[in-house]
């Protein structure tokens, strides 16, 4: 950690202590149901972490992920998103960390600054873990049912795919 993130850090920290005195709270014994409750969360979602990054590496491995992209690439590239892309469209809404591996394939093998790493670039930084989201949040707060909120995030990366892919031909490839 930088110097000035560990000053900010030790800031943060004096002042919520002080800011607890001031209101007369037991800081110490907050911070202790804090850390408690913070550990009953991590337990009540752990199955879904590890059910997600055993679907994604499922996929991955037995094959899927290539015969989907081939079935998914014709309308793909209708809609102007590569072919080499697809994987990174298909995983980024279900695992950040194995977006972020087949992200880093996608630049060992295309480079940084080619079309293709450019809209991996902004798919990237632009799109949410979706699957990911909803199973933490609404597994932290128990919540059942999505309703419309699975569809409507699908909708959302759906769309930041083909808005990446035409933002970089207009800014780079004009």
């Amino acid at each position: 950690m930088s110097k000035i993130g560990a000053f900010i850090l030790t800031g943060f920290i004096l002042t919520v202590i002080i800011f607890g005195l001031i209101k007369k709270r037991n800081v110490f014994s907050d911070f202790l149901d804090g850390a408690k409750s913070g550990i009953t969360t991590v337990l009540n979602i752990l199955p879904a972490i590890i059910a997600l990054i055993i679907a994604v590496d499922m996929l991955r491995i037995s094959g899927l992920m290539e015969l989907l992209t081939n079935v998914i690439s014709p309308v793909a590239d209708f809609l102007g998103i590569s072919k080499e892309l697809i994987p990174l469209c298909l995983v980024s809404p279900i695992s950040g960390s194995g977006s972020m591996a087949v992200y880093n394939d996608i630049l060992t093998n295309f480079g940084a600054d080619s079309y293709i790493g450019r809209v991996a670039s902004v798919i990237s930084g632009a799109t949410e873990t979706t699957f990911y989201a909803i199973t933490i949040y609404y597994g932290a707060i128990d919540v059942k049912k999505t309703r419309h909120t699975v569809i409507a995030s699908l909708c959302a990366d759906f769309t930041s795919f083909i808005i990446a892919s035409l933002t970089v031909k207009l800014l780079f490839y004009k």
